[in-house]
């Protein structure tokens, strides 16, 4: 069927097209990770950046809401606990990173006020 000239430039033609496919590999594999970062990575790590700046800015009054749902008012802070006022008489120790998100103290006041 083939001669032995024929096989040989087919191998030679199949050596010839590799340098084409290397470049056909790393391409889509770029392209992939950019779309990763920018759809991913980018926001997961601006999304942390702004949960560590609210953790940094809390202090002692805010109002908040834990990763559980417990609202309370912050009686004490330090670097790693926060003591939440749940009533009157309860006190919880929570971990500060346990704090979900502050509540606005705007929207309190204006229910005392009325």
């Amino acid at each position: 069927m083939f001669n032995q000239s024929q096989t040989i430039e087919l191998a030679a033609g199949a050596n010839g097209s590799g340098g084409g496919g290397l470049v056909g590999l790393i391409l889509p594999l770029v392209l992939m990770f950019a779309i990763f970062y920018f759809l991913l990575i980018r926001p997961q790590q601006k999304k942390q950046k702004t949960r560590t700046s609210m953790l940094s800015a809390l202090k002692k009054g805010d109002k908040v809401v834990t990763i559980g749902g417990l609202h309370g008012t912050i009686m004490e802070i330090t670097d790693d606990i926060v003591v939440l006022r749940v009533n009157d008489v309860t006190k919880l120790t929570f971990d500060r990173g346990s704090i979900s998100h502050a509540v606005s103290s705007s929207s309190g006041e204006s229910e005392k006020s009325s």
